[in-house]
């Protein structure tokens, strides 16, 4: 029986075959991307959609509900795929798969984002442009809006991460005032 591992990286070449022979990569592989997130921070949604009782039908059904007109035919159909072969427990690691192979064929490193509010096109460019002199490596960005974050940047390519955020700022700022004490 092939591993889990072999299974994942499989399911991610399918679903990277479809959406490039589709001409829909880079928008599928974003949708992919976001809602892979969104499944890792609701734990009501992972537990629905891994739910052995619930049929796969159903499931299908309420990944429509919830993307419908957010994303195209093809994320829905792919996602619903995966869910209906019974791989709902592998969906995040399957969609950190598809990034990856999309990013190796485009010969660049996948740079996770947050920011509190959405990047323009200018800024998008600017910080691509940064993290590539910072890392030597061209990357494809994918930003998340995190409020959390109140202002700046927290960029993570692989294991680097490039906290510019205000938040971490605050924190430093918190640490150097208790130790003044």
């Amino acid at each position: 029986m092939a591993s889990t591992k072999a299974l994942v990286q499989g399911y991610a070449q399918a679903l990277f075959a479809v959406a490039e022979a589709e001409g829909q990569l880079d928008q599928v592989e974003n949708e992919l991307f976001r809602f892979g997130k969104t499944v890792e921070a609701e734990p009501g949604l992972r537990e629905a959609l891994t739910d052995p009782g619930l049929p796969a039908e159903r499931k299908k059904a309420m990944l429509q509900d919830l993307l419908g007109e957010k994303a195209s035919r093809h994320t829905v159909s792919l996602l619903g795929f995966v869910v209906e072969q019974g791989r709902a427990n592998d969906l995040p690691r399957i969609i950190d798969a598809v990034t990856e192979v999309a990013a190796e064929r485009k010969r660049q490193a996948v740079a996770e984002v947050r920011t509190a509010v959405p990047l323009d096109a200018k800024r998008r460019d600017a910080l691509a442009g940064a993290l590539a002199r910072a890392t030597g490596k061209d990357v494809d960005l994918k930003v998340l809006v995190d409020p959390s974050v109140i202002g700046g940047v927290v960029a993570r390519v692989g294991d680097q991460v490039f906290d510019g955020s205000i938040k971490r700022k605050l924190e430093m700022a918190r640490r150097q005032l208790a130790r003044a004490r």
